[in-house]
């Protein structure tokens, strides 16, 4: 087991005027102010809006995962103000990578300097771009389930909803302005829940907790996620909790929804091993259980229907036909078990036995 360097909590240095991206020419000079009063990356909701500069060219053309690129971020207080810090990045992901015209981004601070001491422990972290240009409808809904999961349990990664100018240091052209998300940093993640991080990839479902692995399988199951395996830790992270008496299960933690049906992204199909046409047919993918643990928690998931339904519709940058959208996929899971418990007995026929 690998225990990796765990962070402090995360706080941002800003205050954000939406104006100030609107207005900014790529050869603007800024002032740097580090004078301001932390702000919670993962603890508040409101828009943040950035810039990033860098030779976007270059990055769309070779998708680097290897070569770091170096690249500035700015962060906008006022219309004459901002925090400039110097950052590198490269691509990353796997079929997103390849497919996206714009690939996910990493961004990576070490060896900046902050005036905070949270941020300065600040090493990597992931951010989810618009991948093709014209379309943040996926995004958006990738961000709303990772918010979903946030309503159901804490042990899941927080995510942040950002503006970014790409502004591109190869040659002046009009900046790409568009939206993308940041998630939690892994290690951060790690800190706030007292667990460390572990890189085995041995591992399967029956050696994480029992609650917190029916819970991630039933989740998956309601928004239509096939796209996941504990072994070789596809699309989840596993932990270990720093608690003598919970540190013989696993904490498993998912991430990474563009396959689900919930999103229904034109390039999402099942694996071809599954017995299942397209990712809008769901198929419970967890171990089996008792009768009796299955209500339970199916229980816990009808107890927060009308938080999730307000996630979505009180969010206001996914016009209101792609809610309504969501809203339909999910009910039919909410009626599945308020009806003959539809969807208790396909997760029965369904699940793996140990």
């Amino acid at each position: 087991m690998k225990k990796m360097t765990l962070f402090l909590p995360l706080a941002l240095v800003l205050f954000v005027s939406p104006a100030a991206a609107q207005e900014e020419d790529p050869s603007e000079k800024y002032a740097v102010s580090d004078t301001l009063e932390d702000f919670g990356m993962f603890t508040h909701d409101d828009l943040l809006e950035l810039s990033l500069r860098f030779d976007v060219t270059h990055y769309t053309r070779k998708k680097p995962k290897e070569e770091y690129l170096d690249a500035t971020l700015t962060y906008h207080i006022s219309e004459t103000d901002s925090v400039n810090k110097e950052v590198r990045l490269k691509s990353r992901g796997e079929f997103r990578n390849g497919y996206c015209s714009f690939p996910p981004l990493l961004l990576n601070f070490k060896k900046t300097e902050f005036a905070k001491e949270d941020l300065s422990k600040l090493e990597k972290m992931k951010v989810v771009t618009h991948c093709q240009s014209g379309n943040v409808d996926y995004l958006m809904k990738e961000y709303l389930i990772y918010k979903l999961y946030n309503v159901l349990t804490d042990t899941s990664f927080r995510v942040r909803l950002v503006r970014i100018k790409y502004i591109n240091t190869y040659k002046q052209t009009k900046p790409i302005s568009s939206f993308a998300f940041f998630i939690e940093p892994a290690d951060l993640l790690a800190e706030r829940i007292s667990a460390i991080l572990t890189d085995r990839t041995n591992l399967g479902q029956n050696n994480m907790d029992p609650n917190l692995m029916t819970r991630m399988a039933i989740f998956n199951y309601m928004i239509g996620n096939t796209d996941w395996s504990v072994p070789n830790q596809h699309n989840c992270k596993i932990m270990i909790s720093k608690m003598p008496d919970r540190s013989s299960t696993g904490i498993i933690v998912p991430y990474d929804f563009d396959y689900s049906g919930l999103v229904d992204a034109t390039y999402a199909v099942p694996h071809e091993s599954l017995p299942i046409k397209t990712v809008r047919e769901r198929l419970f993918l967890g171990l089996c259980r008792s009768d009796e643990e299955f209500v339970r928690i199916l229980g816990e998931f009808a107890e927060k229907k009308q938080a999730f339904y307000d996630v979505i519709n009180n969010f206001p940058y996914l016009d209101d036909k792609e809610k309504k959208n969501m809203i339909g996929y999910l009910s039919q899971f909410f009626d599945g078990i308020d009806k003959r418990s539809t969807v208790l007995y396909d997760i029965k026929k369904n699940c793996k036995e140990l």
